[in-house]
């Protein structure tokens, strides 16, 4: 049997108040017609990144939804992990070549887990590139398997792909964070486009009182009377920790007194980040004014709840990204954000709410002095973000989006619409818009509707691109 994870318990009801009534409402609805669904998500790791936070949110609403939910997790070694992650590298388009040891290492590790692999279900989410395999080796049984991709495949490596792509053509459907993920010929018919969400009431995003967040900051030694920039992620080149840090300094040659704090996690499936960890503190010296924390040193949920809610910007200056969940957990806050303009960041900040877009050191630097001198701006930026993640960026409405996939592949039928709620989609994006929100265009004798005037301008330019799965 497949490692198991344990989780708490978690009820619907509880996001009362917080995510839209109508949004609650329709998804205990959808998830009517599955009660007693048996259904598995299967990954690489319990901790350490976004996959894992939306699966121990996620899997305990399921079952409250009477939806048996399972998490398991395979098995691997250092080996494994190291070439998972040159993997991981090669679908965002990094060069990577695979060479035969590493590929049999890849394959003996699916070997593996697929004869630990006994159980049967109803539906099997497998999520990355890690356990892909498993799949075609196991067979897929009276089960339909869907294969959610959470990073930026839009343009990979092509000896990469070429070893990966066998593997997912088996999968019934597949799950992408953009449309602009999905890697040229793809070749599973049923694709999704489902961006990811934060929970609102997971210890990382709970309401923290000031004075408890200021005594958290403090006891680690952050000066809270002192201006803050963070950046929460793990430590991955991809998020370019050292161009924050370059770009840190030209701020502070307008701000001498300000901080900043470089908050990352270490992954069991993450060998490198150790690596980068140590560029790191290679790069900050003795400046005392730089911090750097992790979750070795037990710098947790808490913390960086504290750092999200008390810094005055945070930073999440991504080069590759498959979405920046660490963007909406700030907004959620009312933090205003400093990004890259990568991947689902203009999403979650599209239409100029939650901060800054920059692409380079130089424009980082210049947004984060424009934002710490103007102070209502930022505020203002940051509140229009938590709106914006209200509506849109909650688990809800992402259990909303999956509990319509799996109606749809265990049926064979379009999915009922839920009473009290518009079924209708954003087309580019993939998410539902509640009743009149949002932006609509009509093109011909069809209306469509949009979450924002990004992804209406994005449809506008070239609409055959959007509505070719439907």
């Amino acid at each position: 049997m497949l490692d198991f994870v344990d989780v708490g318990r978690r009820t619907l009801e509880s996001y009362r108040g917080v995510a839209p009534d109508p949004l609650l409402d329709a998804v205990r609805s959808a998830a009517e017609p599955l009660r007693g669904a048996r259904v598995l998500h299967l990954n690489a790791t319990p901790y350490g990144g976004g996959v894992s936070e939306l699966l121990r949110s996620e899997v305990p609403l399921l079952d409250d939804l009477g939806i048996v939910a399972d998490w398991h997790i395979i098995r691997g070694d250092e080996r494994f992990f190291q070439v998972t992650k040159a993997i991981h590298n090669g679908l965002q388009g990094a060069a990577v070549e695979l060479g035969a040891e590493q590929r049999s290492v890849y394959l003996s590790n699916a070997r593996t887990n697929a004869a630990a692999f006994t159980e049967e279900y109803d539906f099997v989410f497998v999520h990355d590139p890690q356990p892909a395999a498993i799949l075609g080796i196991r067979g897929r049984g009276s089960s339909q398997w869907i294969w959610r991709c959470h990073i930026d495949t839009s343009a990979p490596s092509p000896e990469v792909w070429e070893f990966v792509r066998p593997f997912v053509a088996e999968y019934d459907a597949a799950i992408f964070t953009m449309e602009e993920f999905v890697p040229p010929g793809f070749p599973v018919k049923r694709v999704e486009i489902i961006p990811p969400a934060i929970d609102p009431l997971s210890p990382k995003n709970l309401r923290l009182p000031e004075t408890v967040a200021a005594q958290v900051l403090e006891w680690i030694g952050i000066r809270v009377d002192r201006p803050l920039v963070t950046q929460v992620s793990r430590f991955d080149p991809w998020k370019d920790p050292l161009g924050v840090i370059a770009a840190y300094r030209l701020a502070r040659r307008e701000i001498p007194n300000l901080q900043l704090a470089l908050v990352g996690s270490l992954a069991l499936d993450d060998p490198e980040g150790w690596d980068v960890y140590r560029r790191i503190r290679a790069e900050a010296g003795d400046d005392p004014l730089i911090h750097v924390f992790t979750n070795v040193v037990g710098v947790g949920n808490i913390e960086v709840n504290a750092f999200q809610r008390l810094s005055d910007v945070t930073v999440q200056k991504s080069l590759r990204e498959g979405f920046g969940l660490v963007v909406s957990e700030s907004l959620w806050k009312g933090t205003p954000v400093v990004a890259g303009r990568v991947g689902g960041i203009p999403l979650q900040m599209a239409d100029g709410v939650g901060g800054i877009l920059v692409d380079t050191v130089e424009e980082c630097g210049a947004a984060i002095v424009a934002l710490l001198e103007d102070p209502q701006r930022a505020a203002s930026l940051g509140e229009r973000g938590r709106d914006r993640v209200r509506e849109h960026f909650l688990v809800p409405r992402l259990l909303l989006n999956e509990l319509a996939l799996l109606r749809e592949l265990g049926a064979g039928r379009p999915f009922v619409r839920a009473e009290g709620w518009s079924r209708d989609r954003d087309p580019v994006c993939g998410m539902v818009i509640e009743g009149g929100a949002g932006v609509s265009w009509t093109l011909g004798e069809a209306r469509h509707r949009f979450c924002s005037e990004r992804c209406r301008a994005l449809f506008s330019e070239d609409p055959a691109r959007y509505l070719i799965r439907r």
